[in-house]
């Protein structure tokens, strides 16, 4: 059986965003296994800093970006899978609750 070692996180399989669990460059893969036990990757177009967002799906500018199943803010641009997912690229969204 071969081990596959992650490097990332995923708490819901709602999420648009994953986290990296250790610092990653850009060009190196992001690895974390799905709710279905298999491993995902995506390779990280940009430096990701430790415990930090990346997108797992290509955002439009205004869609909700989900973290834990939950709405955390919009895109604030366009966005492309293996993207830092931070303050430079997600707006404030308040919400009717």
């Amino acid at each position: 059986m071969n081990e596959v070692i992650t490097n990332a996180m995923i708490i819901d399989e709602r999420d648009t965003v994953a986290v990296a669990v250790e610092p990653v460059e850009a060009g190196s893969k992001l690895v974390w296994i799905g709710k279905d036990g298999e491993a995902k990757e995506v390779t990280a177009l940009s430096n990701i800093p430790i415990y930090h967002k990346f997108a797992i799906k290509d955002m439009s500018k205004g869609d909700f970006v989900v973290k834990y199943g939950e709405h955390i803010g919009l895109a604030g641009a366009d966005i492309k899978i293996g993207e830092h997912v931070h303050v430079q690229n997600v707006e404030d969204h308040r919400e009717e609750l």
